[in-house]
């Protein structure tokens, strides 16, 4: 079982909201977290520049660090979505390891009240964290077996205004936004995305880009994946008459799950997401998933790195 070494103590897998106070008792010793994740490897380097001749500024202002060549003055903050935040080190981990403990979500509201914050700054926060999930590597295709699937968001048609009701067009899945996601059952890992539409191009275009051509890929009976047969090793079960699993191995149940959970953040959670940010939640529980077997430390360690080189301005997010 992978431990965390800290002063005077080994930490197991799951992480307690005492032994993160243990752990981080202040700012100074977040600050000194996010520069290890960030700086560890190669030492502190500015941002700016990318030049390791830096040295510490005295009395810290107006930051902490200043860069020799560039003379550019600088803090870890710097260059991450957390630059230009007024919020502590200490609270911006502490919403971190909220996010990522928490498996169907974390409110705003949550948020807000544990770290002293007002809702409108727990939600700015949040959002930036959630580019965290996202990651930086290039996807490499899945080689699979790999299952497909499709959701749909939103919410349920009786609950909906009469004036909103009217300008449905269709039934079912009318005035809601459609998500594709793909599971390898090797690595565990999975996949997905918000789209417009649940045609065989926006399906099989989906699949092409992150499963390796020739890998075996199980899909429902949507007819948009008829045409998967080309490329790859295809099977599929008719949910439409009951069939769930065919033959053992061919079913949809592990993407499936993704969407299960996904459902119960949502009406548990946050009630309603916005069609606007909603790829952001996606992302976050697509990430989420895929560090599951992680410790607590590690997985906010990728996720603060994955914050590295991204900026969300609040202009930006609500424009």
């Amino acid at each position: 079982m992978t431990e965390h070494k800290a002063p005077g103590k080994a930490f197991r897998e799951g992480l307690t909201i005492l032994e993160m106070f243990r752990l981080f008792p202040d700012d100074t010793a977040a600050e000194r977290w996010f520069e290890d994740q960030r700086w560890g490897e190669t030492g502190r380097c500015c941002p700016d520049c990318g030049s390791c001749h830096t040295v510490e500024v005295k009395h810290r202002r107006p930051m902490p660090y200043r860069c020799k060549d560039c003379r550019h003055h600088f803090s870890v903050k710097k260059g991450t979505v957390m630059q230009g935040s007024r919020i502590g080190y200490q609270k911006w981990l502490f919403a971190i390891y909220m996010m990522v403990t928490g498996l169907k979500g974390t409110s705003s509201m949550k948020i807000h009240r544990e770290l002293g914050i007002t809702q409108k700054t727990a939600w700015y926060l949040m959002q930036r964290i959630r580019e965290g999930f996202m990651g930086d590597a290039p996807y490499e295709p899945l080689d699979g077996p790999v299952e497909a699937d499709e959701t749909f968001v939103g919410g349920k048609r009786k609950n909906m205004p009469a004036s909103k009701r009217r300008k449905l067009e269709g039934r079912g899945t009318a005035g809601k936004k459609a998500v594709v996601g793909v599971k390898d059952r090797k690595t565990k890992k999975v996949r997905a995305r918000v789209v417009d539409d649940t045609n065989a191009m926006t399906l099989q275009g989906f699949v092409r880009r992150n499963v390796r051509s020739g890998s075996t890929v199980y899909t429902d009976e949507h007819p948009s994946y008829t045409g998967l047969k080309r490329d790859y090793e295809h099977d599929s079960v008719a949910h439409g008459v009951g069939e769930y699993v065919k033959d053992i191995d061919v079913h949809t149940n592990g993407i499936e799950s993704l969407w299960s959970m996904f459902k119960r953040g949502y009406v548990g959670t946050y009630h309603r997401m916005s069609f606007k940010h909603l790829h952001r939640y996606v992302n976050e529980f697509a990430g989420r998933h895929n560090i599951r077997d992680l410790d607590t430390l590690e997985q906010m360690a990728l996720v603060t790195v994955g914050m590295d080189q991204k900026r969300l301005r609040y202009q930006d997010l609500i424009a």
